[in-house]
């Protein structure tokens, strides 16, 4: 057995043997870990039935209920005991106090009594049965402080979760996003469906992906980095509108904004365009900030460079704008020309200017797009749909009839940062035979993250996909949206992290 002892303070190891030799003493007087406790009632649903009583109103109703929780605050008489829902006091009369003196904050306990109004006005459950139901051999963080360290909250997420109000609202309010979310869809039809996490060709995004090897198959394999092209497949089988709430993984950088494993939902819809579905995200988000908010304004806060907090609203209950890549360009730039801009050696010569490193393989489509996300993407406050990407960076949306040399793509930024992407899909099974030749020359070209040539997903654009729209919404930004949440870690139970220990890494890689 590891001992995880061996980092923990002086103080800390002192208390941890006093916990020990507590549990220890437990267990010859018996099972020490008991599970034969039930509580019928949580701290919300108390608080919401009876918190409006009078104390003689409650005295004269005798209520008998069952808690159980992690006792959080000890004063002597009035402990209080936290469970998912919230804290409620627990009443211990002197005898009480003497029979649970080997109690410690952080111990799970069960408790039934008597529910009663103190005279401060506060719900309390009288201690009449009670049990230890597991001991906890690590002290809490300080009251006062709790876990206040960034990097401990995120590798001992089950302690923040503990101690910090903020990071348990932060995780409902994100399980609710996914539920409205997931509701929203069902209601209108579409079905949910599962695909593959390993795959042999990872497609639908471009992405380093993660490699892995199946030792049954004896074959490398690629954790996906979207599950975009057997999504369309499904829709070539005829299920016509599907979606799935999806785990990707792409080997790339951490940041704020990324994290290596994240979560998106991916829908597709036959016999629709892109223009139904901006109209569908639109709605969709208007009624997740609604339900999830209790109102369609989103209020956020950001620190200045000199250390003051700007707070910023958005407002989901207005029509979203619409602009071309170009046209945010144009409005961000008002020094550029839409001449210059349209002509390929004017496009680099504007990236030039601007100090954007151009490579010599980009055609124009790719030079535009280096300049709107240096110019323009991060003041793309208010929501904002951004449409008209050129063909050259997206590989599997359909052109458009008047113009071909953009597609019938969009991606929806707010607050600087895109949160979807969604085009009419490309269903010509030639055309996209030609687009993933170009992207394998873009690969043997030294791109990582361009696409492979998939022979599977041709055939199935040969046996015919119906005129479809499909869109991915990135679910850990939205949930930084919503929740005001500065880090992608934030709205991450579980982020990716180096390992703590130089031992814990040996013992990975053995």
């Amino acid at each position: 057995m590891t001992d995880h002892t061996q980092n923990a303070q002086p103080e800390d190891n002192k208390l941890i043997a006093e916990r020990r030799a507590k549990l220890a003493e437990m267990r010859e007087q018996g099972n020490a870990f008991p599970n034969n406790f039930r509580r019928d009632a949580t701290a919300a649903e108390l608080q919401a039935k009876y918190g409006d009583k009078t104390k003689e109103e409650l005295a004269e109703m005798g209520i008998v209920v069952a808690i159980a929780g992690r006792m959080m605050l000890d004063r002597k008489a009035f402990k209080v005991v936290q469970d998912m829902t919230g804290r409620i006091q627990i009443y211990a009369s002197k005898d009480v106090q003497k029979d649970t003196k080997h109690w410690d904050l952080g111990d799970i306990v069960g408790v039934r009594g008597v529910l009663c109004k103190s005279g401060k006005g506060d719900l309390y459950v009288s201690m009449d049965e009670y049990t230890l139901l597991t001991k906890s051999l690590r002290p809490l963080p300080e009251k006062h402080k709790g876990l206040t360290d960034t990097e401990s909250r995120y590798r001992h997420r089950y302690v923040d979760l503990m101690v910090n109000e903020d990071s348990r609202r932060v995780f409902y309010a994100r399980s609710k996003i996914i539920s409205v979310m997931r509701q929203y869809f069902t209601e209108r039809d579409f079905m949910e469906v599962e695909t593959p996490m390993l795959q042999v060709i990872p497609g639908g995004a471009t992405a380093r992906p993660f490699v892995t090897h199946h030792n049954a198959l004896g074959i490398d394999m690629y954790l996906r980095i979207a599950p975009e092209l057997f999504l369309k497949r499904l829709v070539v089988g005829g299920f016509e509108r599907v979606f799935e709430i999806n785990r990707n993984f792409r080997n790339e950088g951490l940041s704020t904004r990324h994290n290596p494993e994240f979560t998106m939902v991916e829908f597709y819809q036959a016999y629709a365009d892109h223009n139904d579905l901006m109209d569908l995200t639109e709605d969709m988000l208007r009624t997740i900030t609604q339900k999830v908010l209790g109102t369609t304004t989103v209020v956020n806060t950001r620190t200045l460079a000199d250390g003051e907090e700007e707070i910023i609203e958005y407002d989901f209950g207005k029509p979203f704008e619409r602009l071309t890549v170009v046209d945010a360009i144009l409005r961000h730039n008002p020094d550029i020309k839409a001449a210059e801009l349209a002509d390929e050696a004017g496009a680099r010569r504007i990236a030039k200017d601007l100090g954007i490193h151009i490579k010599n393989g980009w055609g124009l489509g790719k030079v535009q797009i280096e300049i709107f996300e240096a110019t323009a993407e991060h003041r793309l406050m208010q929501p904002t749909f951004i449409t008209d990407y050129p063909k050259e960076v997206s590989p599997l949306a359909r052109s458009k009839d008047n113009d071909p040399f953009v597609t019938e793509r969009f991606e929806f930024f707010v607050g600087g940062r895109e949160i979807a992407n969604g085009f009419s899909e490309l269903n010509d099974a030639e055309d996209q035979a030609e687009r993933f030749q170009d992207q394998v020359a873009e690969k043997d070209a030294g791109d990582d993250e361009a696409m492979f040539y998939d022979d599977d997903y041709i055939m199935a654009l040969e046996y015919g996909l119906p005129p479809t729209a499909g869109e991915g919404i990135g679910i850990d930004r939205l949930a930084m949206l919503l929740t005001n949440s500065a880090s992608i870690r934030d709205v991450i139970l579980f982020p990716a992290m180096r390992p703590e220990h130089k031992a814990e890494t040996k013992r990975d890689e053995g």
